[in-house]
This record gives structure tokens, C-alpha cells and sequence, in this order.
């Protein structure tokens, strides 16, 4: 089967050149080439390349280089400003990138406002919507936002992030990790809303293979269905927890779904709803 993981990262050591903003839990760098190579090492044959946040806010130029020089291995999703007057325009101009597949929003960061009516956030998802750009939707921590948010925009190809959880950059875990994933799974109504099992080992409290997550993870599948659930790592966010092999071999490996539920989880779902595989260069929509 292909796997293609649903999320990575890759970065620059912070120079001049292209500045951080801020620090990311992870090396202090991780190159295109390096990316790859942790892939070819487990067998993982593409990935979605999301530019990092925390270090380049919504410049994705670094993600953009990566996947010229990598075209057949990379999709990438750039981070949108929903306060950005422009923001519709800089979309539309970023499906034209090649290997494009999706934006991304994040409620949690760069002091947005909390109210699920606001102009800036509703525009960006219309926006989505009438280009058929799929949305990353960063909503851990602000899942009443979020659910009402995704409720307005039922025409936008919503994709939730890591498993609308918030998840620790580094241990300890905190005391309920899965608390709020009953309210997570009432999203799974929603028939234009898919989710991102990513950074799922990160939440475990056992030693690889992380059986203790697969209670959960078991329960988001159920509810969403395996053609609305797409399997990542996360990577780099989760260093200070696992490996990236670890990462990759837990959900290959386990015996709590189907080979066939895997073809579609570990890539499968992700090539029909980002309308991309590795070995195209281009996003096919």
C-alpha cells in the first residue's frame, strides 16, 4: 500500500534569511533532505508538508522550496491570516502553487478573536469553498468555536487538525488527554468533515506501540468512518515522545483495524480528499 503521512514539518536552522518567529519543539533543523530521508528509512512514500507556524507564521516559502526540489514525494498547505483583508486573493493564489492541496487555519494562534460569526474567519472558509481548496482547521482548544465555525461553512472541505485535541509539544501529558473527544466526535455529523489522526502517540502513556491509544482512536474512526480519517505523525512536533519510525510502525503494525482499513487510513482517504499522490508533482484538482 502507499503510505503518506497526513502531516510533517520541515525547517531551516533559524538564520537570517528567513527568520523565526518563535521556537518549535523539535531539532533545530530539519531540511527537505532530511525529511526524506526519515521516510525512506520506514518505507513512507509521500507526505503532506505543512509549513510550520510557530517558526514562519504565514510565510510558506521554506514548505514551497521543499517540494520543487522534492515534487514527487510533497504536497504542502500554507497557514492563512484570517485577518488579512486579502486573504481570499492569497488563497486563490496559492492553489495556483504547484503541489498545493489545502490552507490552513489555526483559532489557537496569533491572538484571533473567539467568535465563530467573525467576517475574517467566515471569508476564508467561503473562500475555500468556492475555489474546492480543502481547509486544515486547527481547533484544539477551542472546539466550541471551531464546531460552530465548521457548522456555517457546510460547502468548505474541512479537515480537523490532530484530532481536535490539544496535544503536549513535550511530557507530561496532562491528566485527561482524551477529555474532550466526545465533543470532538459530534463533528463526525458533518458530512463535509474529515479528521487527522495525527499526533495520536503523542497522547499515550505506554512505551511503543501505544496500545492505550487505540481505545480512542478506535472511537473516532467509528464515528467518522476510515474514508473520513487520514493517519500522521506530526513530525517534528512529536520528537520529545517518539521516533519517527514509532510513529509509523504503531498504526502499520497494530492488529486493532484491518489491512484494508489501513490502505485507506495510512494514505488512501488523503489521496481522495486532497486529490493527490506521490509521483505527481501537481495536485490534480
Amino acid at each position: 500500500m502507499l503510505t503518506i503521512d497526513a502531516q510533517v514539518h520541515a525547517y531551516e536552522r533559524n538564520h537570517p534569511g528567513r527568520p523565526w518567529h518563535a521556537v518549535l519543539t523539535g531539532p533545530s533543523e530539519v531540511t527537505g533532505d532530511q525529511m526524506v530521508a526519515e521516510m525512506d528509512a520506514v518505507g513512507v512514500d509521500g507526505a503532506v508538508l505543512v509549513s510550520a507556524f510557530t517558526m514562519y507564521r504565514y510565510e510558506a516559502s521554506y514548505a514551497v522550496v521543499v517540494q520543487k526540489h522534492h515534487p514527487n514525494r510533497f504536497a504542502v498547505v500554507k497557514p492563512v491570516d484570517p485577518a488579512n483583508p486579502a486573504a481570499a486573493e492569497i488563497i486563490a493564489d496559492w492553489k495556483r502553487t504547484p503541489g498545493a492541496v489545502a490552507a490552513r487555519m489555526l483559532l489557537i494562534r496569533g491572538g484571533l478573536t473567539e467568535d465563530p460569526a467573525d467576517p475574517g474567519l467566515n471569508r476564508v472558509l467561503a473562500a475555500a469553498a468556492r475555489l474546492s481548496l480543502p481547509m486544515n482547521l486547527h481547533i484544539a482548544g477551542r472546539l466550541d468555536q471551531g464546531i460552530e465555525l465548521i457548522r456555517r461553512n457546510s460547502d468548505t472541505q474541512i479537515i480537523v487538525d490532530h484530532l481536535g485535541l490539544v496535544q503536549p509539544h513535550e511530557p507530561p501529558l496532562p491528566k485527561e488527554p482524551w477529555a474532550e473527544l466526545p465533543k470532538v466526535l459530534t463533528l463526525a455529523k458533518l458530512q463535509n468533515v474529515a479528521i487527522k489522526i495525527t499526533g495520536a502517540c503523542t497522547l499515550s502513556r505506554e512505551p511503543f506501540p501505544y496500545k492505550d491509544i487505540w481505545d480512542p482512536v478506535c472511537r473516532v474512526i467509528d464515528a467518522f468512518g476510515i474514508d473520513r480519517c487520514l493517519w500522521g505523525t506530526d513530525w517534528t512536533r512529536a520528537v520529545k515522545f517518539l521516533s519517527y519510525a514509532q510513529g509509523v510502525d504503531a498504526f502499520r503494525a497494530t492488529d486493532r483495524i484491518s489491512d484494508s482499513d489501513k490502505v485507506k487510513l495510512m494514505g488512501g482517504t488523503l489521496m481522495r480528499i486532497y486529490g493527490w499522490s506521490p509521483g505527481n508533482s501537481h495536485s490534480s484538482r
